[in-house]
């Protein structure tokens, strides 16, 4: 299968913190390939990275502009006006019309920690994912870890989604449709594969957002004012403000929410507001006044400078590893340029 090419410089993406930084929870790293597979938009992808491009594969594709709907693409001879569907789909995923490079030197201008963080952690993209798969993954991130929540959202999709493609002895998925979710017995299946009380919220959720008009309901929220788009999904069973702000920001075009939880707070009190430091819980009015001194000195796009933040602080980004990987591979492609 042959790879097809999207001018894209590695300094404006970073595969391994973007998709690896808790936005989704749909990829896995072969580290021996130094590739990444994962599924959006009902196609499953590989994707590694070069210095000046994005190089993928589709692996499988479910949607409609196909002929051979739930076959696998063989040899990579995808039509010239599939392979621009598929360029523009990634382009959108990852928001390649926004210009990071600027935004870093922006951002850094104002805050010594941002521009300190950003040198190991360049080119960090906030995903630009469907509204759906993101709701439903973050309400299973509540009180959870990485490695778990993937293995929720996997179960989502192998129990309700439509197969895509088999690949290397694996099937791949879409994720599940809200009509799916919503059936009476979803709450009681999802219990017996572990879900616990996130069960509920899922089966209810689904239910509410069927009522308030599906998919149009997701439309109309990416033309309502930020504050207001969260005070609607927390209308839903199980959300809460921090959820709602992931929601805001990773799917709904709202870049200036920002999801307080743990890591954000400690960040906040350590660096830019030390009067909340010590404090056991986040109370809302601590959670309005983090977001707010984000958004006061971030600007519109808030929620994806404090995503850099957010990964910097994590502590699988941390070790030793990673860190030798990041500078092997920065002298790697500095010696092919030279």
């Amino acid at each position: 299968m042959q790879w097809t090419k999207l001018l894209c410089n590695y300094r404006e993406l970073q595969l391994v913190g973007t998709l690896n930084g808790g936005q989704s929870f749909r990829w896995t790293y072969n580290k021996d390939t130094d590739e990444w597979i994962g599924v959006f938009s009902k196609t499953a992808w590989k994707l590694r990275q070069k210095d000046d491009y994005l190089e993928y594969q589709v692996l499988g594709s479910l949607l409609p502009e196909f002929s051979g709907n739930n076959t696998q693409i063989k040899n990579g001879n995808a039509k010239t006006c599939e392979e621009s569907i598929f360029k523009s789909l990634l382009e959108k995923y990852f928001r390649l019309d926004v210009n990071l490079g600027s935004y870093y030197k922006e951002w850094s201008a104002k805050d010594e920690l941002f521009k300190s963080a950003c040198q190991q952690f360049y080119g960090i993209r906030m995903l630009n994912q469907e509204p759906v798969e993101n709701l439903f993954s973050f309400i299973c991130s509540q009180n959870n870890h990485i490695s778990r929540i993937s293995s929720m959202v996997e179960k989502l999709c192998t129990h309700y989604g439509e197969e895509i493609c088999h690949h290397e002895g694996i099937t791949y998925y879409a994720f599940p449709e809200v009509e799916k979710l919503s059936e009476a017995k979803v709450e009681s299946q999802l219990r017996d594969l572990g879900f616990g009380y996130r069960a509920k919220f899922i089966q209810k959720s689904a239910s509410q957002i069927l009522e308030a008009g599906g998919l149009q309901w997701f439309t109309a929220l990416k033309d309502m004012k930020y504050e207001e788009v969260k005070q609607e999904l927390m209308k839903l069973h199980g959300i809460g403000p921090k959820v709602a702000d992931c929601i805001c920001l990773m799917s709904l075009n709202h870049l200036k929410a920002l999801p307080v939880d743990t890591h954000v707070y400690q960040i906040a009190a350590q660096n830019y507001l030390p009067h909340l430091r010590g404090k056991k819980n986040v109370t809302e009015k601590m959670y309005a006044e983090i977001g707010d001194h984000f958004r006061l000195l971030y600007g519109d796009l808030a929620g994806w400078a404090h995503t850099v933040l957010f990964c910097a602080d994590l502590k699988k980004f941390q070790s030793t590893d990673h860190k030798k990987e990041a500078d092997e591979g920065v002298k790697a492609k500095k010696k092919r340029r030279q």
